[in-house]
């Protein structure tokens, strides 16, 4: 959320551009007015990548609370266990534990992969469901710098954002495979059989681990290019510039 302060901020800047906007053409000005009209005034703050890192965060939640809901489905025997009235409730009280970086009952005080872990254990009692997406969602929210909202001032480590895509595609294996004494599956998710596939939750934890792929390597790219131009400057015997 931005500040009162930065808010007043945007919209002296977002002044200052449709001033600019003067000496364009009738026709410039009115698509940009239209675009900016779209977004938002914090948007001010954001450079291209902190935008792709705010929506790809988003999309990924999203996609995170639609396998939950799929989840619940296919294991209608788990929310009963998380001690509220319906998979509905249960599916929004763990949003907002996810996003507000607030604790699950359930696990204690673990988060991210000490969450993961115990989600993933035979020995765990408890709604798997609602403990295994909030691990994931707390290790995105994590690797991310413990945001879900990214401006000019904040740092996301391409490192993390990469070991959090290869954790997803690790825990998605370990929940086609692990099984409890009897040799039943924790979570029914995936279905291969005679009647039919169901392969839907491979896929959208795919569509997460694309996200990841892709912005960690923008950032990647974005940081190794801050290198490149600084050691083009050495080179160049070019000073930097201080505004």
């Amino acid at each position: 959320m931005v500040a009162p302060r930065s808010a007043s901020l945007s919209r002296l800047l977002l002044l200052g551009v449709l001033s600019v906007m003067a000496g364009c053409t009738h026709e410039q000005g009115r698509d940009i007015v239209q675009q900016l009209g779209d977004g938002k005034p914090s948007e001010l703050f954001q450079t291209s990548v902190d935008r792709m890192a705010t929506l790809s965060m988003h999309d990924n939640l999203d996609s995170l609370y639609l396998l939950m809901n799929k989840l619940y489905q296919r294991n209608p025997n788990q929310w009963k266990q998380s001690g509220y009235l319906d998979a509905a409730t249960a599916e929004k009280q763990i949003r907002l534990a996810i996003e507000q970086r607030q604790p699950l009952p359930q696990l204690g005080q673990r988060r991210d992969l000490a969450a993961l872990s115990y989600a993933l254990d035979p020995a765990f009692r408890g709604d798997r469901v609602g403990a295994f997406i909030y691990a994931i969602g707390s290790m995105l929210v994590t690797a991310h710098g413990g945001r879900t909202e990214f401006y000019i001032t904040d740092a996301i480590d391409p490192l993390f954002v990469n070991n959090a895509a290869r954790n997803i595609e690790k825990a998605t294996w370990m929940l086609s495979q692990r099984q409890d004494a009897n040799g039943v599956l924790l979570l029914f998710s995936n279905e291969i059989s005679e009647a039919g596939s169901n392969l839907s939750f491979a896929v959208e934890f795919g569509k997460i681990v694309a996200r990841l792929d892709l912005l960690a390597q923008m950032l990647d790219e974005r940081y190794r290019r801050i290198g490149l131009n600084y050691a083009q400057s050495l080179l160049l015997m070019n000073f930097l510039p201080v505004q």
